[in-house]
């Protein structure tokens, strides 16, 4: 049948070939379908902004249901909706403040911290490899075959490693 193109943002999948994804792109519900998926990720203010301005929705008021859903033109949010987005965006502009009030203080230091913190890591990194590693043994799970049953290809290696031989080129 060939490649499908599936679009994340419409949820639906059709012949790939660029006439049809072309088409697909620069239509009227893909670009409604993608406003949503963005949409989903503006912050309270503006969506309270936005949400101010537009008169209620009376069909979905009435019913519960719009015909036309996200991309209907008039607000689908009831008052207590409205006050808890209000509430939401006090508390994040109040947490903005607190961040960059402390912000202020830390952006000077930020960048040393980090350095310092980096270099820290470093050293405990090379550290950990000088240590002497335990090495633990494997054990095959109960019910499986022994390891001298399979084939030389699966033997777990000697612990020494596998020897070379000086007459072995590789190429």
């Amino acid at each position: 049948m060939g490649k499908r193109y599936f679009c994340d943002y419409c949820d639906r999948s059709f012949q790939d070939n660029l006439h049809n994804r072309k088409k697909h792109l620069n239509g009227v519900q893909h670009q409604r379908c993608k406003k949503v998926w963005y949409d989903m990720f503006r912050d309270a203010s503006t969506v309270l902004a936005e949400e101010k301005t537009k008169k209620p929705c009376r069909k979905f008021l009435q019913t519960g249901q719009c015909d036309f859903g996200s991309n209907c033109r008039f607000s689908h949010l009831s008052e207590k909706d409205i006050e808890r987005l209000m509430s939401q965006v006090e508390e994040e502009r109040k947490a903005k403040e607190h961040q960059e009030e402390k912000g202020d203080k830390a952006s000077d230091c930020q960048i040393e911290d980090w350095l310092e913190r980096r270099t820290k890591r470093k050293k405990s990194a090379r550290n950990n490899r000088n240590l002497t590693v335990e090495t633990t043994v494997f054990q095959f799970p109960p019910g499986w075959p022994s390891v001298h049953d399979l084939p030389p290809s699966l033997h777990p290696p000697p612990p020494s490693g596998w020897t070379v031989p000086s007459s072995l080129q590789w190429g």
